[in-house]
């Protein structure tokens, strides 16, 4: 089990957020998978149970409009149209005996499902 750690990072409220944790584990992922050109992309798309879903996925693409923000070595992306869902969204990376993944605290967000994937 890995211990929790309190980060201090401020969020920015215009723009998705990536906790230290959160980009520690995106790093160790791109060198397994021995990848340096990739990014870590965050979308929201039509679905789920609450009406929208968070997609969550390394890319290479460059899309036009993309939002790009440098995290410790870590690139996130937002393509345009999720940008206004997505203002001031935490993602985080937990690690416990119940759970473990990448976990996505959105203040815009006005519900979700019980699973965490879809919001509204």
């Amino acid at each position: 089990m890995t211990e929790q750690v309190e980060t201090t990072q401020q969020t920015l409220p215009d723009q998705v957020n990536l906790t230290d944790v959160a980009a520690q584990k995106v790093k160790a992922l791109l060198q397994q998978e021995g990848r340096d050109d990739l990014a870590l992309r965050i979308s929201v798309q039509p679905g789920g149970c609450s009406g929208l879903r968070y997609q969550l996925f390394f890319d290479e693409r460059t899309l036009d409009g993309d939002v790009t923000h440098d995290y410790d070595g870590v690139s996130v992306v937002v393509d345009r149209m999720s940008v206004p869902y997505l203002g001031g969204a935490v993602i985080d990376f937990v690690d416990t005996i119940e759970k473990q993944g990448f976990t996505i605290d959105n203040p815009n967000a006005t519900g979700s499902c019980a699973c965490g994937d879809s919001f509204h």
